[in-house]
């Protein structure tokens, strides 16, 4: 029988359609991830570099951060803000940035070594910290399209974006909100609660390291749908990895690696979900809005397999539907030897 279940931190429900379940594995609507054969742009990538990792100085890249080429979002303009009776406006100010995640020409994340995923993962930090003294910013997302299902051009060379913005958006305020709602009536932190649970449940463990926990969530929106998050409590990725990079681009690899041979090798997205910046507004605003948010967030990463389409209903109601349950997506990767 189908199961509805909601999901712990914004409250959004999900059905769970048993009755459609498929074997893992098998997706009629899964697209087979195929690349240009031509010139890659990123090989001998041209941008304006914004930064890189070199061994020492005059050495050659390992990471290279550059303007994109394709920016949404420009901050050469000053910032605007204006009204249009009851609609709000702003200019394009922000930053879009590529992160290009290894001089080799390989397409997927899974296939970098440990210590070159490392890598990309101190460069996002790096970038969140450098964005964060624009005062103007409040909001910085690191994120992945793999794959041209994913949204990425066919090119096979790893690489990934940065985006700062002016205000905050939707889909992280829900986050801030639900779990500042949790953390007012339980006085603690709902990821917390929830690694507590899934460590002692292991039902829906993926994989797991010292430090950090791979597991399916128990409302997924899409099939597959794996939240990588800190065992140590930190609002903040930039502040929050330290130390622990290594510890997750072991972990990032394995699970990146489980997809990729259990899943024949899918389009995917990564997003890094981390607490906006906070700042006082003036003297009118001590800054009460963020008060309990260094206790009540949690960073974490999502990874979401491009194995589904969102169809009418979804996008209708708000509901998703997983065709496999998040316990059986679980207990498929675990078995996947990478």
């Amino acid at each position: 029988m189908p199961e509805l279940r909601k999901d712990p931190v914004i409250g959004r429900w999900v059905i769970i359609a048993t009755e459609r379940a498929r074997r893992p594995g098998v997706f009629l609507d899964s697209q087979k991830n195929i690349f240009d054969d031509g010139p890659c742009s990123f090989c001998d990538n041209q941008d304006k570099e914004v930064f890189s990792v070199r061994p020492y100085s005059g050495a050659s890249w390992r990471v290279r951060v550059v303007e994109s080429g394709t920016s949404l979002l420009s901050g050469k303009d000053k910032f605007l803000h204006k009204a249009h009776g009851l609609y709000d406006v702003v200019n394009d100010y922000g930053t879009h940035e590529v992160v290009i995640e290894t001089p080799e020409h390989i397409a997927n994340m899974a296939d970098l070594s440990q210590e070159q995923i490392r890598m990309v993962f101190e460069t996002y930090a790096v970038r969140y910290n450098e964005l964060e003294k624009n005062n103007i910013f409040q909001y910085v997302i690191a994120y992945k399209n793999y794959g041209y299902a994913a949204g990425s051009r066919r090119i096979g060379h790893s690489r990934s974006q940065i985006i700062a913005t002016p205000v905050i958006p939707f889909s992280a305020k829900e986050k801030l909100a639900g779990a500042k709602k949790y953390f007012v009536y339980h006085e603690r932190c709902l990821y917390c609660d929830m690694i507590q649970q899934e460590m002692q449940a292991k039902i829906r463990i993926v994989a797991e390291s010292e430090h950090f926990l791979a597991i399916t969530p128990f409302a997924p929106r899409f099939v597959f749908e794996t939240w990588v998050l800190p065992k140590k409590h930190n609002c903040d990725f930039s502040k929050g990895v330290v130390g622990y990079e290594n510890d997750l681009a072991g972990l990032m690899k394995v699970v990146l690696g489980k997809i990729k041979v259990g899943l024949d090798d899918p389009a995917y997205n990564y997003v890094i979900h981390s607490a906006p910046f906070r700042r006082s507004r003036g003297e009118k605003d001590p800054g009460t809005k963020w008060k309990t948010l260094t206790e009540d967030y949690h960073w974490h990463i999502e990874v979401l397999p491009r194995l589904t389409r969102v169809a009418g209903f979804e996008k209708g109601s708000g509901f998703y539907i997983s065709s496999i349950p998040p316990e059986n997506a679980a207990e498929f990767l675990r078995e996947v030897k990478v």
